[in-house]
């Protein structure tokens, strides 16, 4: 009886170290398992985020700035470096709103106006000094303006002359005297209605507009060859 007692305690305890034994690989291969369902979700997620978009064309006036303006003004003015060429730093678009004073609303819809035609938020301008003869404030909106850079403002200036001045009710090209002697250039429109961005119908006054070109030109000759290589319609005498 004795002997028959140790041979089942002997079995018992074998049973108990195979079990033992084969847990902790089931668990491991349920980890394993975990970490290849984690590995595979990382993996999808990271595909998902580092998708890359595709890259925004370049304004054609950029190109054409840079195969035959450029050149053209290199061999005119004799540069020796490229980067001695001038170039369209930036356009500034300002519109002064002066019926802001009595209702706040016509602020807001020259600020969409603007905005809808220069495709950038524009930003609002204060009053530096308060004048009593015109009822003005130091620090009350009197208008809104818009600095355009890189390739907005070569988009502006693209639709402006190819598009926008050409709809001018007898347009007979803009003055060629605008220049500050730095070779700078100042444009003032009476109608922000010749975009065609601009619902007619849904504009209740007609507002002008001021567009400054500012360049790298040194001189208004430099100024005014680089914005006539650039289709500028200048008024020939």
């Amino acid at each position: 009886m004795s002997d028959d007692k140790k041979q089942k305690k002997d079995a018992k305890q074998k049973d108990a170290k195979q079990k033992g034994a084969a847990a902790p690989k089931a668990e491991g291969k349920k980890a394993k398992g975990k970490g290849k369902g984690k590995e595979e979700a990382a993996s999808g997620s990271g595909a998902a985020v580092g998708t890359i978009e595709a890259p925004n064309r370049v304004p054609r006036l950029r190109e054409h700035y840079e195969k035959s303006v450029r050149p053209e003004l290199m061999k005119r003015f004799s540069y020796r470096n490229p980067m001695q060429a001038p170039r369209l730093k930036k356009i500034v678009v300002n519109m002064g709103v002066g019926d802001a004073l009595v209702n706040i609303k016509f602020l807001e819809q020259a600020a969409d106006e603007l905005a809808t035609i220069t495709g950038q938020r524009p930003a609002i301008r204060r009053s530096r000094k308060s004048i009593a003869n015109f009822k003005l404030r130091e620090g009350q909106p009197v208008g809104c303006m818009v600095t355009l850079r890189g390739a907005r403002m070569y988009e502006f200036y693209d639709r402006l002359v190819n598009v926008a001045l050409p709809r001018i009710r007898d347009f007979r090209g803009v003055p060629n005297r605008s220049f500050d002697g730095q070779g700078n250039y100042s444009l003032g429109l009476s109608e922000q209605i010749i975009f065609p961005e601009i619902n007619y119908d849904r504009v209740d006054k007609v507002r002008g507009m001021d567009i400054t070109f500012v360049t790298s030109a040194q001189s208004d000759e430099e100024g005014q060859e680089l914005l006539r290589l650039m289709n500028m319609p200048f008024r020939q005498r």
